[in-house]
C-alpha cells in the first residue's frame, strides 16, 4: 500500500503556496519553519539587478544580473512576478525556477507582497494557492514589531499604515489564518498545503491508476 501511495507521489504535479499578510504576522517565520520540516517544498531563487551583499552567494540568495540580462528576461516574458524597488533596483521569479520543481511533484513557497501575487496568480492561476496570515489584533501587530528592536518608532509606524493597507486585501486569498503563535501558524498551513495536494487535478498518476482498477475490475468480473 505504502508503495503505491509513493508511487503516485513521485507523478504529481507541484504547487505554488503564497503567503501574505502585513509585515509582523510571522510569513517569514513560517516559510522557514515550513521549510526546514517539510523536504517536498522548495524555495524559489529570485532574480535580482542589486549587488550581492557581503556573505551572500549567487545561486544561493538570488541570481544576480545586469540590468541587460533582466532586460532580456522581460522581454522573453520569463518571469512569473517582477516588480521594481524603490530603491532603482528590479526582483523577478523566473517561470524555469519554479516550473523546474513543480514539474516533478515539488512545491514552491513564497513570501510575496500584493503586486507578486496579482501577477502569479494572472499567469499561474491553476497552481497558485494563497494563504493570508492575519495577526490576532493590531496591538499584537504593533508589539511583535516593537519586539524585534530593529526598527524606529517612524519605521514601526510607517510599517502599520502599510499592515492597514495590506489587511484590505485579505479576502482574494484563498485562505486566511489566524497566527496566534509560530506553531499553530505553521501547523494550519501545512494542514491546507496537504489538502490542496490531495486535489484530483495534481494527483496525475490517478488516471492510470484508476484506468488499472477498472481492468482489473472487468477481468474479476468475466472469472
Amino acid at each position: 500500500m505504502a508503495d503505491i501511495l509513493q508511487q503516485l507521489n513521485s507523478v504529481r504535479r507541484g504547487l505554488m503556496l503564497i503567503l501574505g499578510g502585513p509585515s509582523g504576522t510571522g510569513k517569514t517565520s513560517v516559510v522557514k519553519k515550513m521549510l526546514e520540516q517539510d523536504k517536498n517544498i522548495s524555495w524559489s531563487v529570485s532574480v535580482t539587478t542589486r549587488a550581492p551583499r557581503e556573505g551572500e552567494k549567487n545561486g544561493v540568495d538570488y541570481y544576480y544580473v545586469t540590468d541587460e540580462q533582466y532586460d532580456k528576461y522581460l522581454q522573453e516574458n520569463a518571469f512569473y512576478e517582477h516588480v521594481d524597488s524603490q530603491y532603482g533596483c528590479r526582483y523577478g521569479t523566473l517561470r524555469s525556477e519554479v516550473d523546474g520543481f513543480i514539474n516533478v511533484g515539488k512545491d514552491v513557497i513564497f513570501d510575496m507582497d500584493q503586486e507578486g501575487f496579482h501577477q502569479m496568480r494572472a499567469k499561474a492561476p491553476q497552481d497558485v494557492v494563497s494563504v493570508f496570515l492575519l495577526p490576532p489584533s493590531i496591538k499584537e501587530l504593533r508589539r511583535r514589531l516593537e519586539g524585534r528592536k530593529t526598527d524606529s518608532k517612524e519605521v514601526i509606524d510607517k510599517r502599520m499604515n502599510m499592515a492597514m493597507e495590506r489587511l484590505k486585501y485579505w479576502n482574494e486569498y484563498d485562505y486566511a489564518v489566524i497566527c496566534l503563535d509560530l506553531d499553530q501558524a505553521v501547523e494550519t498551513v501545512q494542514h491546507i498545503l496537504s489538502a490542496e495536494r490531495m486535489k484530483r487535478e495534481r494527483q496525475l498518476g490517478l488516471i492510470g491508476f484508476t484506468e488499472q482498477l477498472m481492468k482489473d475490475a472487468k477481468e474479476v468480473q468475466n472469472g
